[in-house]
């Protein structure tokens, strides 16, 4: 009796296979046939199918499965179909996480859409997967002309003006603030000088999404990326111990500039005294 239901396990099991197999093959070639009479929607929608019941196909399929995303994303977008556009692009990187060629397009959308924070971060994320993808290079260097402000150039240039912020916070450092919270970290130099002049706790938070990652960049290009806690989020966002384990003794930032009453900076330190900071001794 055992060996009989074991039989009977084994024979539903392979039912079950061969019915798998079969439609996988018919999903195949239903999304082929819709491929040659440009029915990419159809076709985009049995390639989804096909790759969740077999995902050891992805290999095989991919690049027919990226050239169906983007016929039918390019046809979304000239419907003004942006939701669906995204979703389309949100599966597709669910299947293949490490495509360079649909992060790169993604972006694409979401530059020409005017969203070009978030473009930034899906062409950085395709040049970290491929640092010879040429295209996504250029439109990343493209895009952060767009978003990194002119004055980070000055300001980095500027020796005085940094060998001036570096002393204040040793100074700071070395009469006892030993946490330290950089608001608006941009390319993380403040942090740096932080982390460099012996605080022992450094965070650093930056709205922008580029210049988060060229912070993640320079701060692990200077061997720091253990050291320095970075938070993609608004400093008024900020909560403890949910982003930081503790309030801090030494707040500095660098977003004095023409936005000073514009871009929330006072609200942020504000902020900061009452919810982050030490209480005075």
């Amino acid at each position: 009796m055992p060996n009989s239901n074991a039989k009977l396990h084994s024979n539903h099991r392979g039912g079950r296979e061969a019915s798998r197999r079969e439609l996988v093959s018919r999903s195949l070639q239903s999304a082929q046939h819709c491929l040659e009479n440009q029915d990419f929607g159809t076709a985009y929608a049995h390639y989804l199918l096909v790759l969740n019941l077999a995902p050891e196909l992805k290999p095989t399929v991919k690049e027919t499965f990226q050239f169906t995303l983007f016929k039918w994303a390019e046809e979304l977008d000239s419907l003004a179909r942006i939701q669906d556009l995204f979703n389309c692009y949100e599966q597709a990187l669910e299947l293949y996480p490490d495509d360079e060629v649909i992060c790169n397009s993604m972006g694409e959308h979401l530059f020409r859409m005017g969203f070009r924070d978030e473009a930034a971060g899906y062409f950085h994320r395709a040049v970290k997967l491929n640092p010879d993808f040429a295209d996504a290079k250029e439109n990343f260097y493209r895009v952060a002309n767009w978003l990194v402000e002119r004055w980070h150039f000055i300001m980095l240039n500027d020796a005085r003006r940094n060998l001036t912020y570096l002393r204040a916070i040793e100074n700071a450092v070395r009469s006892g603030s030993e946490s330290v919270l950089d608001i608006g970290a941009g390319t993380g130099i403040l942090s740096m000088f932080a982390k460099k002049a012996g605080a022992s706790s450094v965070y650093a938070c930056e709205l922008s999404k580029t210049m988060y990652e060229l912070a993640r960049d320079v701060v692990a290009a200077n061997n720091m990326e253990r050291e320095i806690k970075l938070l993609h989020l608004k400093s008024l966002d900020i909560e403890i111990p949910k982003h930081i384990p503790e309030r801090v003794s030494l707040v500095v930032t660098e977003t004095v500039d023409a936005g000073l009453f514009g871009e929330g900076i006072v609200e942020s330190l504000i902020h900061a005294w009452e919810h982050l900071l030490l209480p005075p001794k």
